[in-house]
């Protein structure tokens, strides 16, 4: 995760230790895998973009045994690394899309969304995985918090992302109040990935289609560039790190708060056009 406003750290966090229960395509360009077993009982559903670190067990699932208890510290990250290339679990950033507590009939379940990144060997990891996932499997969560921060506002909003950012944006959306308004400003990279969210009824989902040879982000924020500034509005921007960047210098350069503006770099595009992060 690259640069952010200020997270909401969980008061406890552990790892979790849960397994695939299916696997869905979307589209062309999203594979959603459902969490679930395991310690899903002890996973504290927080709403909004709640966010966690993932471990996959790309080199087998004895590697998941040895993940440290605080991997997400500098000595539990040092600890991390001491496990043998190979055997040591793939970490990622990923977002709850949607949590479902657990009912009579099924146990509680996580959904989360992956954007696909090419096939077979041109996958990134995580995506190649989430190709490949089969019901089973087991992963382990680590529970980091919120990047959106609801005490600076619900009632007005201004969502944008690029495809990355979308879970985040979804999670938003199904969090707010039913009286919020605002914009929400998704990004995608066909029209094939255009997918339904459900938001209050006064705020808009606006879908922009990118050209094929066109940077991520760069549409979204094109759009938030042409729209009159939202006075007043919670802006939270997510996705390639040149979006919530850009978008918040602009943002500032009209006025807007620093403390009305959360965001996050999910992932930076290389001159390589490689994908570091998420």
């Amino acid at each position: 995760m690259a640069r952010a406003s200020a997270l909401m750290k969980p008061a406890h966090q552990e790892l979790l230790h849960l397994r695939v229960l299916r696997t869905e395509r979307l589209a062309p360009h999203w594979m959603r895998v459902t969490l679930g077993g395991g310690d899903v009982d002890r996973f504290t559903a927080r709403g909004f973009d709640q966010w966690f670190r993932l471990f996959l067990p790309i080199g087998g699932e004895a590697g998941l045994e040895r993940i440290p208890a605080k991997a997400n510290t500098l000595i539990g990250y040092l600890r991390y690394l001491r496990i043998p290339e190979g055997e040591r679990p793939v970490m990622r950033n990923y977002t709850v899309r949607a949590y479902r507590a657990a009912t009579a009939e099924a146990g509680a379940e996580i959904d989360v969304d992956f954007v696909l990144h090419g096939h077979g060997d041109d996958a990134g990891p995580a995506s190649g995985w989430a190709e490949r996932a089969q019901p089973g499997e087991s992963v382990v969560i680590l529970d980091e918090g919120l990047g959106f921060d609801p005490e600076r506002g619900v009632d007005q909003v201004v969502l944008v992302a690029d495809e990355t950012g979308v879970p985040a944006v979804a999670g938003v959306l199904a969090s707010l109040p039913s009286t919020a308004t605002g914009v929400a400003i998704l990004e995608a990279p066909t029209a094939d990935d255009v997918l339904p969210l459900d938001a209050p009824a006064g705020v808009e989902v606006s879908w922009l289609v990118r050209d094929a040879d066109a940077a991520p982000g760069t549409v979204a924020l094109a759009e938030l560039v042409r729209r009159p500034t939202a006075s007043g509005a919670h802006h939270f921007i997510v996705g390639e790190q040149n979006l919530p960047t850009s978008a918040r210098r602009h943002l500032v350069a009209l006025g807007v708060d620093k403390s009305a503006i959360s965001f996050i770099g999910y992932w930076r595009r290389t001159p390589a056009k490689e994908k570091v992060g998420r």
